[in-house]
């Protein structure tokens, strides 16, 4: 990147200050979700597509929702269910009569020809229909009946998912998993904040912001990201993050070894270097610390780590592997002497 184009302190400071605005009001509106809000937020600015898994009823829709008009984008909502068709996202032709009696073909948008699209209960589909988003999540387009029609700008899938109901439902492929930048759990809250809720919110209806990031500002903040500085060492310590994930790669961990079938894809390499950028301007930095890449790295690969029989049967989870990864790959590449064998009882003291 050349010099000259890098953000001074004295630009990004008033970008920090609408991206923390946002972040505000996103806590004020659904609370106890801080840390939820913060990755939400780093997702949008780093223009990637994000998958929320939780229970139903912890403010999965009411947050996307809730972005959406911070944002001052258009935003749409498609239950998914089994009998949902392609063209029911995507859109579809049909023939019209015109005044004079002729018949022409016309276009009818689907719901995903807007901003932000909230795919809710996206793994109820069935494989047909998830698939059918696949070009419009990487290429942010769709095609139909060889003609190609580009989606709004920005464009967004903010796809929802239930761990625990498993019946009529179709996990999501890893094709399609690896679109996603970020994999977000979405938990419950204490009985603090519950109290909170019930106590000033009647029928838990979140309050109404009357603050909004205008689209020129939000323009301002993309703008603002390509000029985030990211040096080569810290290039370097997400490359060695994401090789080190991989089973056969000699620099390879002994429980990655054990526990993983297969790493994360180079888009994850991109995906840390693309929401790290964004974590340093949430920071107010104007270049990519190590700090930046750990806040985000659970977050990317999570659901790109693809765990074998082994980690299932000794309840191992991706995000044990990962927490065992920032610990053991040195930020400035020196390799330090011993192993650090996993035991989950004092990874969670």
């Amino acid at each position: 990147m050349n010099q000259s184009s890098l953000i001074s302190p004295g630009e990004l400071q008033p970008v920090q200050r609408q991206a923390n605005r946002i972040l505000e009001e996103l806590d004020r509106i659904l609370l106890g979700h801080h840390d939820v809000h913060r990755l939400l937020l780093i997702g949008i600015l780093s223009r990637g597509h994000i998958l929320l898994e939780g229970l139903p009823g912890v403010g999965k829709t009411a947050l996307v929702k809730a972005l959406g008009q911070l944002l001052s984008l258009d935003f749409k909502r498609i239950q998914f269910t089994p009998d949902l068709l392609p063209s029911d996202i995507l859109g579809c032709n049909i023939l019209q009569m015109e005044e004079d009696g002729t018949r022409r073909m016309s276009f009818q948008p689907g719901a995903i020809f807007s901003n932000i699209l909230l795919a809710d209960e996206i793994n109820r589909a069935s494989p047909k229909t998830q698939s059918a988003m696949l070009e419009a999540m990487q290429e942010r387009a769709v095609t139909l009946l060889g003609e190609t029609r580009p989606l709004p700008d920005p464009f967004f899938v903010l796809a929802s998912q239930n761990p625990i109901e498993l019946e009529g439902t179709y996990p999501i492929p890893e094709a399609q998993l690896d679109r996603f930048l970020f994999k977000i759990t979405v938990s419950g809250v204490n009985s603090e904040v519950l109290t909170e809720i019930i106590t000033t919110r009647r029928r838990g209806e979140p309050p109404v912001s009357e603050w909004r990031l205008s689209r020129e500002e939000l323009n301002g903040l993309f703008a603002a990201m390509e000029r985030i500085y990211l040096s080569r060492p810290v290039a370097s310590y997400m490359a060695r993050l994401v090789a080190a994930g991989h089973p056969g790669d000699p620099s390879a961990l002994p429980e990655i070894k054990r526990y993983t079938a297969f790493g994360a894809s180079p888009r994850a390499a991109i995906a840390l270097a693309e929401s790290a950028r964004a974590a340093a301007l949430l920071a107010g930095r104007p270049t990519v610390g190590f700090e930046d890449v750990r806040l985000v790295a659970p977050a990317v690969l999570n659901h790109r780590l693809i765990l074998n029989y082994q980690a299932r049967l000794e309840k191992v989870t991706s995000y044990d592997l990962i927490d065992l990864l920032l610990k053991q790959i040195d930020p400035a590449g020196i390799e330090w002497p011993g192993d650090i064998v996993l035991d989950k009882a004092e990874a969670k003291a």
